[in-house]
């Protein structure tokens, strides 16, 4: 899919924001992200620590701390198991991208479940230039879980002031 984007984005880094997240953040996730793309001059995705019991759920990325958000990557590996997870940090979904990422995915191979997996490409841009990871400040919901879902949006109605007090009434 990040591919099929290729000819509209052209030569600009360009985000990528997974639907089934939705996040919450004072500060934007993406501007977080875009912070450092700006700031560091590489592509960056945004990644949350996990139990080593959901590693195999994610992409998980490693490599060497930067600081104590930040890290240079030099390993992904799509939804590992335990055992072969480089660290426990997952990408639940948000990117923000060199245009070399295109030229990677054209020379990945199919991978996890048969599909050309966005992780692999990252692998491969990660050899070609550097590959940062920020943990981002956020409180995250995972909307391919419908409990999570109906969380969601209520956190988010709750936030609004027109919707707020018929929501707590429904609640």
């Amino acid at each position: 899919a990040v591919l099929c984007a290729a000819s509209v984005v052209g030569n600009e880094p360009f985000a990528i924001l997974l639907g089934d997240d939705m996040i919450d953040s004072e500060v934007p996730c993406t501007r977080q992200l875009a912070d450092i793309y700006e700031k560091e001059g590489a592509s960056v995705v945004g990644v949350m620590e996990v139990p080593a019991e959901d590693v195999s759920k994610y992409g998980m990325v490693g490599g060497k701390m930067l600081s104590p958000r930040l890290m240079h990557v030099d390993r992904l590996v799509e939804k590992p198991s335990p055992e072969d997870a480089p660290s426990r940090f997952a990408i639940p979904g948000r990117y923000v991208l060199s245009p070399t990422i295109f030229q990677c995915l054209r020379e990945t191979k199919p991978g996890k479940g048969g599909e050309i997996q966005l992780t692999d490409g990252l692998q491969l841009l990660a050899q070609r230039e550097r590959l940062l990871e920020y943990q981002y400040d956020v409180t995250r919901y995972d909307t391919g879980d419908l409990m999570v879902f109906i969380d969601a949006t209520l956190a988010f109605a709750l936030k609004r002031p027109d919707l707020a007090p018929g929501v707590q009434e429904i609640i």
